[in-house]
């Protein structure tokens, strides 16, 4: 059981600057390890059991305190012209209860955020977004603009349940009917009086549901009725892990590439609609980018040596002998049994096969460039 008396205990200096989430003690209890501050919040980063956990979302079903993902609403009249000015793509058909995942860019076309966006009803919107200020940037823009809106940090909750046996567990705690929730659609359920919306969404490839508490008092209530539901499934706690995500190649913002990275850059292109005529904030810096093409890239990397360390810090990379870009994350992967990496280097540094040179926190390594997402062919 994890301690509590020095404020340091996981190597974190803790007080109301950063706040904790509904989950916080259940995740205590459950032997919670390690956090990071993300969106000003602490979210856990393991378990304890690195492999318990991979093995969890991969095979059966991990639980996740994914609160963190801070919800950002655009409420009133002009709700919609606002949420389509902040993303990238077409949102017009949007209905109630469906979401996309949106890239946002600021005017020179450099990535803001890639939220989840979720139309809640007439005239609210939802941006369930990854690690930076979007609250700041959306009321900045709302305001220059003269939008009839108001922007705010909902305090609700999401809590991912992921794997291949978390619709089961999911139905277990909610009933069958939460089985017909298509992909990135939302829907009222509760359990208990506890009342949520559920989508099925979530940072991995395995499948799963993201389940948005409503009352932030009930958290350690349904985080103890969702391990309740996933006991017979061989449910239990997790975090989001970074080795799946890598070999399924879904982007970390912040974590993948600098802060003035674009969409194309990191390959969030197919997500920028410029054949049509929506206006967007980034708009005409993104059609300049599109007209020039890459000079910067996001790639994979097959890392060569044993099992590699996690990267803590950005690691140089070189060709030739050249500075080409830096190695952003890396990992051993099970699912491949190789050392994956991700790195974002310059043209032509980025053509599958170029043999890149690493510093792998101190020691040279060799790493060979690979197209992303991975696969098996591409692994060999």
């Amino acid at each position: 059981m994890a301690r509590w008396t020095t404020g340091f205990d996981f190597g974190l200096g803790l007080g109301a600057r950063v706040r904790t989430s509904p989950y916080f003690d259940a995740t205590v209890q459950a032997g919670v390890t390690h956090f990071t501050v993300y969106n000003h919040m602490l979210l856990p980063l393991g378990y304890g059991d690195p492999k318990a956990e991979y093995r969890r979302l991969t095979e059966t079903a991990a639980v996740w305190d994914v609160a963190a993902q801070r919800q950002i609403e655009l409420a009133g009249p002009d709700a919609a012209p606002l949420a389509q000015l902040l993303a990238t793509r077409d949102i017009g058909r949007m209905s109630i209860g469906q979401g996309k995942y949106v890239p946002m860019c600021d005017h020179h076309g450099r990535l803001v955020n890639d939220p989840l966006l979720l139309r809640a009803a007439e005239d609210a919107y939802w941006f369930s977004i990854a690690d930076n200020d979007v609250l700041l940037w959306a009321r900045a823009v709302a305001y220059e603009r003269g939008c009839d809106v108001e922007v705010t940090e909902l305090d609700v909750a999401p809590l991912a349940v992921q794997g291949p046996r978390a619709e089961d567990v999911v139905a277990a705690l909610l009933g069958e009917a939460v089985r017909k929730v298509g992909f990135f659609r939302f829907q009222a359920f509760s359990v208990d009086e506890i009342q949520m919306l559920v989508g099925r969404s979530g940072w991995s490839k395995q499948g799963g549901f993201e389940l948005y508490l409503l009352d932030p008092s009930r958290g350690t209530e349904l985080w103890h009725a969702v391990m309740a539901a996933g006991a017979s499934f061989g449910a239990g706690p997790g975090c989001p892990n970074s080795i799946e995500r890598m070999e399924s190649g879904l982007f970390s913002l912040r974590t993948d590439a600098p802060d003035d990275a674009d969409p194309y850059e990191v390959g969030l292109g197919k997500w920028v609609d410029l054949d049509g005529d929506v206006e967007f904030i980034g708009r005409k810096a993104l059609e300049e980018k599109r007209r020039i093409g890459l000079t910067r890239e996001l790639v994979g990397l097959i890392i060569e040596g044993a099992a590699a360390p996690p990267a803590i810090r950005p690691w140089p990379a070189e060709a030739d002998g050249k500075p080409v870009g830096t190695v952003r994350a890396a990992a051993y992967s099970p699912r491949y049994q190789r050392n994956l990496g991700i790195a974002f280097v310059d043209v032509p540094a980025n053509e599958p096969g170029t043999v890149l040179a690493i510093d792998a926190e101190g020691e040279r390594r060799t790493a060979t460039v690979v197209p992303l997402p991975f696969d098996a062919q591409t692994m060999g």
